[in-house]
């Protein structure tokens, strides 16, 4: 029997992440090898030539598992019926603008299309908020689509996830598949905090534990977690533009590992509503460790915690409370 195709809504569609995003959902890579997929693509006016390019390419790509595309600067016709929502627009902090001025924006831009969403989607319709501030950004969705359950509401903290195990993979020349569970903790931001405590290495005699087989704390406690928070900036001055390509594969990882699950034994990082686990205030939007099975994620629990690890846990919860009251004042 054939599966019946999934509705995906991309927003900023006709931007770089979109641009890279949209051929992985339709090739598969998002919801699986055998899941059709109608792609729904939104951006703004001034891009819609661009966003009917992208449209014009996916259909000469030729996808087999790709059943039709909307491409529309309508945020109403691009939220209709759909089952999952990647939010990649927003509005970028450009040279000289303070953090309040980046937030109004986008608090104007998430109420709007909170209020799509929460009118036209799909029942049960999974959201992830790629856009920065992430983390932020989520929560006034959160606010404004009060049917849409909080539980499908997340923001992406996967990228930090891949390139905390891309830095361990590199530092001891090992297959990348061999890493597993490091947490993000936090923010998706400078403050977030990669944390290798309970990460583990596929080794010929078994799983062992990053920091036995790194053997160096200082690397583990400075230079590892600066280059993890600061790799995104890293890149910019790079390639001149931000990551577009990592940042659309992990958003992929993010809604297959929730839709399928994650593999026995291991846990991924998510941007999930804080229900007060670990001491995170609740009511954030907060990186945490989480298993996932039958489209539901949990949070990975007792884990312990040491001093080094709570003031980094804590200090990126103290940003996100500052970034909630500033969003909320941008409301008022």
């Amino acid at each position: 029997m054939a599966k019946d195709p999934v509705r995906v809504l991309v927003t900023g569609a006709a931007g770089q992440i979109g641009y890279a995003l949209v051929p992985m959902i339709a090739r598969g890579v998002m919801l699986g090898p055998d899941q059709p997929v109608l792609l729904h693509m939104l951006d703004i006016p001034p891009a819609a030539e661009a966003l009917n390019g992208v449209k014009m390419e996916l259909v000469d790509a030729a996808f087999p598992l790709l059943k039709g595309v909307v491409a529309t600067t309508d945020a109403v016709e691009a939220c209709t019926g759909v089952n999952v929502a990647v939010m990649v627009g927003g509005f970028p902090r450009k040279e000289g603008m303070e953090r309040k001025d980046v937030m109004s924006k986008n608090v104007s831009i998430y109420k709007s299309q909170a209020s799509a969403l929460e009118a036209h989607a799909a029942p049960n319709c999974k959201v992830l908020v790629v856009a920065n501030p992430a983390n932020t950004n989520a929560l006034i969705l959160k606010e404004f689509a009060p049917s849409i359950p909080a539980k499908n509401i997340t923001c992406l903290t996967r990228l930090d996830h891949n390139r905390a195990l891309g830095q361990i993979s590199e530092r001891l020349n090992i297959q990348v598949s061999d890493v597993k569970n490091v947490i993000i903790w936090g923010n998706h931001s400078s403050t977030q905090y990669p944390d290798v405590s309970h990460a583990t290495i596929k080794t010929p005699s078994g799983q062992k534990p990053v920091r036995e087989l790194v053997s160096d704390d200082d690397w583990l406690k400075g230079e590892f977690i600066k280059t993890v928070q600061q790799r995104g900036a890293a890149i910019i001055k790079a390639r001149k533009l931000s990551s577009a390509l990592s940042a659309a594969s992990a958003a992929c990882d993010h809604i297959r590992d929730w839709v399928l699950g994650t593999p026995e034994g291991t846990w991924v990082s998510m941007g999930v509503y804080s229900d007060g686990s670990y001491n995170v205030p609740a009511g954030l939007i907060y990186s945490f460790p989480v298993t996932c099975r039958a489209g539901e994620w949990t949070i990975v629990q007792g884990l312990s915690v040491d001093e080094f690890s709570r003031k980094k846990m804590d200090a990126t919860a103290e940003e996100l409370t500052e970034e909630k009251a500033l969003a909320y004042s941008c409301l008022s």
